[in-house]
């Protein structure tokens, strides 16, 4: 056995070895999207991102100290269940608190506490009194806040933008080529970050455009590295990507 594969139960007719790609990939355990370091079987179409290739049995989180959550391969019972973090809904694997019913896709419980590129640092929050920079509402979901306080995102309006870019490539034509990988150049098509979304937060005016500017600098920063992170791979590298595939 190479020290780069793995055995996995979700998939037993091969072995799946770790790989790195920079093209959004839908990973066949929790059934969302992810990109960046995950593991594959290079047989099959079989992808997983390491947290659901690797997961802990039990997990505690510092958002709910009196849980502790225990990781299915599908959610308990037959009603609908979502994410607490995100608001999503969950169709594959999942860490559930039986005490009290939380639920959690993996890479939202593993969501760093802290993202920090040493220009930008953001700070998971499990609720912020101040409105979401995409959505203008408070409360919702989870959010990633600003050192300054003044900017806020939620992790599930970064999930739907991710959604609707993710619809787009996934549902209306995108080529699947001879070894099994998604076409190059489809993705990044309609990953766009959407224009304009802070100003309307701040008064017009000449002596507001440089904060304008320096704001929807750190705004475009954030969601790359939110979105990066819900994709199960926060790193700077990763971000850059998507940020590079958002500008297309």
């Amino acid at each position: 056995m190479k020290y780069n594969e793995i055995s996995h139960f979700s998939h037993p007719e091969h072995r799946l070895t770790y790989d790195y790609t920079q093209v959004p990939f839908l990973c066949d355990g929790c059934n969302e999207p992810g990109i960046g370091s995950h593991y594959k079987c290079t047989t099959c179409n079989h992808d997983l991102h390491v947290h659901c290739a690797l997961p802990s049995p039990s997990i505690s989180h510092p958002f709910y100290t009196k849980c502790t959550f225990q990781f299915l391969t599908n959610p308990p019972g037959s009603a609908p269940r979502y994410c607490n973090a995100c608001q999503k809904d969950i169709s594959g694997f999942v860490y559930h608190c039986k005490a009290c019913g939380f639920d959690l896709h993996p890479c939202c419980a593993k969501l760093p506490t802290t993202l920090d590129d040493g220009e930008v640092k953001l700070y998971l929050r499990r609720k912020v009194g101040s409105a979401c920079h995409k959505c203008g509402k408070k409360g919702r979901s989870w959010s990633y806040r600003s050192t300054c306080k003044k900017y806020n995102l939620h992790v599930a309006c970064a999930k739907e933008m991710l959604a609707e870019s993710w619809h787009e490539m996934y549902y209306r034509g995108v080529r699947i080529g001879e070894d099994g990988d998604y076409s190059n150049s489809m993705y990044g098509q309609n990953w766009k970050l959407e224009k304009g979304t802070l100003q309307s937060y701040h008064k017009r005016g000449p002596k507001r455009k440089g904060k304008i500017k320096k704001c929807c600098k750190i705004a475009g920063l954030a969601v790359q590295f939110v979105i990066s992170a819900i994709l199960g791979d926060p790193t700077t590298l990763i971000a850059g990507v998507v940020g590079a595939l958002m500008s297309k």
